[in-house]
C-alpha cells in the first residue's frame, strides 16, 4: 500500500498532522481507533466518508514512520 496517494498533512489542517485526504481524520486518530480495539468495519460505521484503504494508508504510515526512527540503545 502507497500511503502516499491516501495521506496528506499542511499546516493549514489540523496542526499539520497527517491526515486522510479530503478529511480532517488524523492518522493519529484512526491508530488510536485500531489501538482501542474497534475493527476497521467499526472505524468506517463511525467516520462512513473514509475506506478500509484510507485505513490501511495510515497503518503503512505508520509503518514507513517507524522504520525511519532510530532505535533507542539500551544500558
Amino acid at each position: 500500500m502507497n500511503y502516499q496517494d491516501k495521506i496528506t498533512s499542511s499546516p493549514k489542517i489540523m496542526l499539520g498532522k497527517p491526515i486522510v485526504k479530503g478529511t480532517r481524520i488524523t492518522v493519529e486518530l484512526i491508530l488510536k481507533k485500531i489501538a482501542g480495539g474497534y475493527s476497521f468495519e467499526e472505524i468506517i460505521e463511525m467516520y462512513p466518508h473514509i475506506t478500509n484503504d484510507d485505513i490501511l494508508a495510515c497503518v503503512s504510515y505508520a509503518v514507513s514512520v517507524m522504520e525511519s526512527e532510530e532505535t533507542l540503545q539500551s544500558a
